[in-house]
């Protein structure tokens, strides 16, 4: 399985369909704004939600559905980053609700090699995230450092620091 991308690897214009998309259950929605301390009755009563709000029901917190799609790109984008730079827009496009499954994408909008170090390079893509339905509900773009592979030879290669198995003699 591919883990991230050295920058040589990386071409503009490439379109990377992150797989498995993520059913979002009503527990995923209330653990997360738990965590983060967001406890808008939006996303947590379903009540206020049903008698108070346009949508009749709880929307799932935007940033959840972010989150989610970040991490969905990691295996094809970010898995051997150096850094994430910069998020540089970030746009809720529509809901998402408990039962929705969440798809993404990312697109490589562009690629510059480092100006200071000759072993990386940025790299800006868009990724967006839509519903099973084909709605696109986030959109974000974001400059991500990634390794030459020249850097990743010199630390070790593919899996830095995976143990090997040691042999069973009896």
């Amino acid at each position: 399985m591919q883990f991230g991308r050295t920058y040589e690897e990386f071409e503009v214009g490439a379109v990377y369909k992150h797989w498995p998309g993520k059913t979002v259950t009503e527990y995923d929605d209330h653990l997360f704004c738990l965590l983060t301390m967001n406890h808008h009755p939006l996303h947590m009563d379903v009540n206020y939600a049903e008698k108070t709000t346009d949508f009749g029901k709880n929307v799932v917190v935007g940033n959840y559905i972010y989150s989610l799609l970040l991490g969905m790109s990691v295996p094809d984008v970010s898995g051997k980053a150096i850094a994430n730079l910069e998020i540089e827009s970030l746009k809720h496009v529509a809901p998402t609700f408990h039962g929705d499954t969440i798809y993404g994408e990312t697109t490589v909008l562009d690629k510059t090699p480092s100006r200071s170090k000759d072993d990386r390079g940025i790299v800006y893509v868009e990724t967006k995230g839509y519903k099973q339905d084909g709605t696109l509900v986030c959109v974000f773009r974001r400059k991500v450092m990634v390794p030459t592979a020249k850097y990743t030879e010199a630390r070790g290669g593919e899996q830095p620091g995976r143990p090997q198995l040691k042999s069973q003699e009896k």
